[in-house]
């Protein structure tokens, strides 16, 4: 079966544009909108307002960090979001320390808490069997379809349920692209991020969408999860190119 595919964009793009783009969205039959929840935004009053212009489309962090965000915070803020639409992914953040139990602590409080599924962002082996048998599912990052498949593969054997997603930074214009080599650059500069990197024996540019690929890249990585989310990555960040990159995927899987 094919992936579902979704888009991604950044609490920083604000509530107005993640309810345009939000309803955009649903009108082009994506799956989902996720939002990245940064320092100073807030992913969840995005996804409010994206609640308010969408009846179908599901609505999804990706993370929420529960070094900054505990569990009575999350559930305090999502109250007002439909549960049955709804996905909590949250992440370790900048826990280095026992994050693996402490998101594992965080999955199950939540679970407790909400109807709302509950996905773990995770890059290392023991993230993801927690992000398979602690909550709902996960959601990776940064990865080539054939790893991709690899890690969906495990977390189906680990629990036959659990549903994938996966983040994949994408252009669509060829103005974006020096924006998304920036983005894979910092990513790729971030500890964490280096070290799965190594790991895996890629580098951060090999696991991006760029527009000349658009086509067929974004038919293999649904070939490897349950779930592709196509992370908007544009020149500046503004409503009509958000709007234009939902017209290109459209146009690209049509």
């Amino acid at each position: 079966m094919t992936a579902a595919l979704s888009i991604g964009i950044a609490a920083a793009a604000g509530a107005e544009v993640g309810a345009r783009v939000a309803a955009a969205a649903e009108a082009a039959g994506l799956h989902a909108l996720w939002v990245n929840d940064t320092p100073g935004h807030d992913a969840l009053a995005v996804l409010a307002a994206a609640a308010g212009a969408t009846e179908r489309l599901v609505l999804a962090t990706g993370v929420l960090p529960i070094d900054r965000r505990t569990p009575d915070d999350i559930l305090a803020r999502a109250a007002g979001l439909p549960a049955d639409r709804l996905v909590l992914g949250i992440g370790s953040g900048q826990l280095r320390h026992g994050a693996v139990d402490r998101v594992t602590d965080a999955a199950t409080a939540l679970r407790a808490g909400t109807e709302a599924r509950v996905v773990v962002g995770a890059l290392g082996p023991r993230m993801r069997r927690t992000g398979a048998e602690a909550s709902d599912g996960l959601l990776l990052s940064w990865l080539t379809p054939e790893i991709a498949a690899d890690q969906a593969r495990h977390a189906h054997e680990l629990a036959r349920t659990a549903h994938v997603a996966l983040y994949v930074r994408t252009a669509v214009d060829p103005d974006a692209i020096p924006a998304l080599d920036e983005e894979a650059q910092r990513y790729a500069g971030y500890p964490a991020y280096a070290a799965n990197f190594a790991r895996l024996g890629v580098q951060a540019a090999e696991t991006v969408i760029r527009p000349a690929a658009l086509r067929d890249r974004i038919a293999a990585y649904r070939a490897a999860a349950d779930e592709v989310v196509l992370r908007a990555i544009t020149a500046s960040g503004s409503l009509d190119e958000h709007l234009r990159f939902i017209d290109a995927v459209a146009e690209a899987v049509a």
